[in-house]
């Protein structure tokens, strides 16, 4: 992976710098600071938290996010993704009926003593009451029920989640169970936890408003949506929180404001009032102190690749449509880092259009953007005395420092 890095003044001569970012060769990553200096003005004690906007996936703030660690019913998330799944593709079916076991009824039920849906023991429930049952109320017997019924064992639906999760590019995620009741196995890191949520957002629309219902009622039960942040921070509309003494208090929770979406998750944090508390000044902060920078216009030039072996040296890279960042509304002109990612040289043919680069652009305060790049034109295949020559030059400019 080819990595050209440039640090970078004002925000206005981000384009010209990124125009030769590739001429000035490979850069040494900078080292990352620690995390109390990666927090800015704002304060919070989670010891795992990472805010991200949900249209770039830009990261805005990070601490301690890429630590695995129990993630207790946050990673109810995997377990819902997997119905919506089912369910669009016809798989399963909002109105079957799921039998509670005496499995599902003992561990999560119940004799439990821990969140439940109290689905009677030998009874059936509809798919749709267990669905809600599980965003709402985080049932522990409706999630080992749906995995049961969906896969015929606990255990055979929690290794389909980590397949899911690998499929995804969630890396480090490993699933022991379908309720996030402790497993010394049963690992996420906070990181994966927003990017999960990113990806339930914004691939299942269908689905994602059960996750701001307020209440359900089930036979003579009612249940309250254990998010504390609906109804007490703007635009908050999901997703999950979680605690297990082994991790402390957790939530992943996104909020829209304006055109603006945000997806925060913690974990770790000593009591349910500093949970809310925590994720209520981070979500604040996010929107009030980042805002969408545009850098190119659609179809303009980001930057060159060099290619090997090709009919021409270098390789023009655009975005797809406009190229946009997430910054620091201040100070007004940000010192940021760009980096242009890629398997260099790239070998042709390569195909207009196919995306063949990563921009990444990071900031003081390591609040970070990546931006797909893609190539603006084709290119072929050269023959074999210009590869030949183009190998002579390679291995005599690569080392150029």
């Amino acid at each position: 992976m080819r990595c050209l890095a440039s640090p970078l003044p004002p925000l206005l001569t981000l384009r010209i710098l990124l125009a030769v970012a590739l001429a000035l060769g490979p850069l040494a990553a900078a080292a990352r600071p620690a995390w109390a200096q990666q927090t800015g003005e704002v304060a919070f004690k989670s010891p795992h938290a990472i805010l991200m906007d949900a249209d770039s996936g830009a990261v805005l703030l990070q601490r301690g996010a890429d630590e695995l660690v129990p993630p207790a019913s946050m990673s109810k998330l995997m377990l819902l993704l997997m119905m919506f799944l089912a369910l669009r593709a016809g798989e399963l079916k909002l109105d079957a009926d799921f039998l509670m076991s005496e499995n599902a009824w003992r561990k999560g039920g119940a004799p439990s003593r821990t969140s439940s849906m109290f689905v009677p023991l030998g009874k059936t429930a509809k798919v749709d009451e267990l669905l809600k049952g599980i965003i709402v109320q985080s049932g522990n017997d409706a999630a080992i029920s749906v995995a049961e019924n969906m896969k015929g064992s606990e255990a055979a639906f929690a290794r389909a989640m980590t397949e899911e999760a690998r499929r995804l590019g969630l890396k480090k995620s490993v699933f022991k169970n379908a309720t996030g009741l402790h497993h010394p196995e049963h690992l996420m890191t906070v990181r994966e936890i927003a990017m999960l949520a990113r990806h339930i957002i914004r691939e299942f629309p269908e689905f994602y408003p059960l996750f701001a219902l307020r209440e359900f009622h089930y036979r003579h039960h009612k249940f309250y949506n254990r998010n504390p942040l609906l109804g007490a921070v703007a635009g908050v509309d999901g997703l999950k929180t979680g605690f297990v003494k082994e991790s402390g208090y957790g939530i992943v929770v996104s909020a829209k404001q304006d055109s603006r979406r945000l997806i925060l998750a913690i974990n770790g944090a000593s009591t349910p009032e500093e949970r809310k508390d925590d994720a209520r000044r981070l979500l604040e902060w996010g929107f009030k102190n980042y805002s969408e920078a545009k850098l190119f216009d659609a179809g303009e030039v980001v930057a060159h690749a060099r290619v090997w072996g090709g009919e021409r040296m270098y390789l023009p890279l655009v975005g797809h449509g406009e190229v946009s960042i997430v910054l620091p509304r201040l100070p007004a002109h940000p010192k940021v880092t760009a980096r242009i990612f890629y398997k260099g040289p790239l070998k042709p043919p390569v195909k207009k259009g196919e995306q063949v680069a990563m921009l990444r652009v990071t900031t003081q305060s390591e609040a970070s953007s990546e931006v797909p790049l893609y190539a603006a034109e084709d290119v072929g295949k050269a023959g074999f005395i210009r590869r030949g020559l183009d190998s002579l030059l390679y291995l005599a400019t690569r080392w150029i420092p």
